[in-house]
């Protein structure tokens, strides 16, 4: 009887103990690779194998076993229900991009590959002066284009002929120009006429203009909303950090009687931090530091909302602008550029400003960013490291933010008796048709405290090197009388920033300001023309001749000059770089 019971006991145990083995030794098989699977797939029935499949995943291939065999799907489909199942995803991070709570999971950084938009323009064609002698367009002091074809360069990548804007190139660089003489006459001007490196026997014509310097202790107060990209784009190193890095800097910049507040937007726009003075440091940052990235992006609703909040603060005396901080990648609500300028254009005559600064690349939205700084009445900069915040919303704070003139054009007339043709070079989205110069409806650049711009045009004087033939069956035309000294003249219009009347400037370009070699020309103007020369070749080089970025390099270190603050010897390094770029970003792996 005990030996009975013992055997009844003892199989059962056997069964089972049999059973747990044959099971781990079937999961131990499985955990010895797909490759054996399919191997032993194979072998069990070499004809019923379909072809090999492709997987892409985030730009990478991969190849999945070849396996259809019935027995093989058995053994693979076992393995997997004897391993443990997966986790449940994490919770989201945040709730419509406005708040990441302590504690929370962080998201994979965003990444994006070849989506920067940017709006193409036709290069600036020579003219002819006796067909066309005028030349109008807006001042302009963005400087994005040159941060963005630094960030470029700097991942070894050349940027698209579009991201390149000439203009805003060379005004990315401080010039020695004479200081202006007063608030109600805030611009001086300062010509220079020099042969062209790149064409001989034509010239460049170098206008520069210098705002007035507002005092510290004289400056209006400033209403600001801080209008913050939170949707799930801005999950990068480069983006939302970087945003939170640059506005805190500027909150240095600001005095006590200064106005903060702050609206995100994601999915949805709020308002995150109601006007605050600025004082209040450490509660504005608190506010800025909780800030996180997720969701969708209503940019749109969040200008709006912005625009709203500073209007119901607003200022009389004082500067009242919104900072867009974003990539630009509107996705809900209003994304058309057309409709969105329209309302940035209607809010600027309440008096409230727009400046834009851009951040990231992959997705960067330059084109819509363009948009409403233009019509916004405020300036377009691109932050890609924390040395170009300092740069634009410290070093040149008042520039940024405290407008001395609005609505500022520049008109240039040349003499058909000294000039044959002309190009502007650059400003190709600024130009004004002729008769908008003197039409005080029509809006133009803003120019900011201290600041300095620049323009250049190339000019062939009667008898140089024409770029238009003349036509067989055109009657020529009379010469008109005028004094042959002056090559042209230069008129600039502007509004005092609470006034809606403009005002005129004007000076000769005479042969007092001509140089007869490029050498004696003055340092200044001699950086501007090689910030040109390597702008125009990462555009295509169409009208640069024989120039190649080892001209421009001893251009540029025979006029570096003082370079307080390093930007012309980091100009000479990118200029070094393009000679070795890559001509097309690298889809990441």
């Amino acid at each position: 009887m005990i030996a009975a019971a013992t055997e009844e006991n003892i199989m059962p145990r056997l069964c089972q103990t049999l059973a747990t083995g044959l099971a781990l030794a079937l999961v131990a098989s499985c955990a010895r690779g797909d490759e054996q699977v399919a191997s032993s797939a194979e072998q069990a029935a070499p004809d019923a194998l379909a072809s090999e499949s492709e997987i892409v995943v985030t730009g990478t291939l991969h190849r999945s076993a070849p396996m259809t065999s019935s027995n093989a799907i058995t053994v693979v489909d076992a393995a997997r229900m004897a391993r443990p199942s997966a986790p449940p995803p994490p919770p989201p991070v945040i709730a419509q991009g406005m708040f990441a709570p302590k504690g929370e999971p962080v998201r994979p950084y965003y990444q994006d590959v070849g989506r920067d938009k940017f709006a193409a323009a036709a290069e600036n064609a020579f003219k002819v002066v006796r067909e066309e002698p005028v030349s109008t367009f807006s001042l302009d002091v963005d400087t994005a284009s040159y941060s963005f074809v630094r960030a470029s360069l700097n991942q070894n990548t050349m940027p698209q002929p579009a991201a390149v804007r000439t203009e805003e190139m060379i005004n990315y660089f401080p010039y020695d120009y004479p200081i202006a003489r007063s608030a109600d006459q805030p611009f001086s001007t300062s010509v220079a006429v020099m042969p062209s490196p790149w064409t001989p026997g034509r010239q460049l014509v170098r206008i520069g203009v210098k705002g007035y310097e507002i005092a510290a202790a004289t400056r209006p107060r400033a209403n600001l909303v801080f209008l913050i990209d939170t949707s799930g784009s801005m999950n990068a190193p480069n983006k939302l950090p970087l945003v939170k890095q640059s506005l805190a800097m500027l909150l240095d910049q600001l005095g006590g009687e200064d106005r903060v507040a702050i609206v995100t937007y994601a999915g949805s726009a709020g308002v995150a931090l109601e006007p605050t003075p600025a004082s209040r440091r450490n509660e504005i940052l608190a506010v800025m530091d909780r800030l996180g990235a997720g969701g969708s992006t209503a940019g749109g609703e969040g200008i709006r909302q912005a625009y709203a909040l500073a209007r119901q603060n607003l200022d009389p005396k004082g500067v009242n602008r919104v900072i867009l901080a974003t990539d630009g990648d509107f996705n809900v609500g209003i994304t058309d550029p057309n409709e969105l300028k329209g309302f940035v254009e209607r809010e600027r005559g309440s008096g409230v400003f727009l400046s834009v600064l851009g951040f990231g690349m992959g997705n960067y939205n330059d084109a819509l960013m363009q948009t409403l700084a233009q019509n916004g009445n405020g300036v377009a900069a691109y932050i890609d490291t924390a040395n170009e915040a300092r740069k634009t919303l410290v070093e040149e704070a008042s520039s940024s933010l405290f407008p001395i003139a609005k609505d500022v054009k520049i008109q240039v007339e040349f003499n058909p008796r000294a000039v044959a043709e002309y190009r502007l070079i650059g400003y190709e989205t600024r130009l004004l048709n002729r008769d908008d110069f003197d039409n005080d409806k029509v809006d133009a650049g803003d120019v900011g405290s201290g600041r300095t711009v620049t323009a250049l045009y190339e000019v062939v004087p009667i008898g140089g090197p024409r770029a238009i033939g003349d036509l067989r069956y055109a009657e020529p035309k009379p010469v008109p009388a005028g004094p042959a000294s002056e090559l042209g003249f230069i008129k600039i219009r502007y509004k005092l920033p609470k006034s809606d009347t403009s005002r005129l400037i004007s000076v000769a370009i005479d042969r007092r300001v001509q140089y007869a070699r490029f050498e004696d020309a003055p340092q200044d103007a001699r950086f501007a023309v090689a910030v040109a020369g390597f702008a125009e070749l990462l555009r295509g080089g169409r009208h640069t001749g024989a120039l190649g970025y080892d001209d421009v390099l001893a251009m540029a270190n025979g006029a570096r000059g003082k370079d307080e603050f390093g930007y012309r010897s980091e100009f000479v390094q990118l200029v070094r770089a393009a000679k070795s770029a890559r001509s097309m970003a690298a889809l990441a792996q």
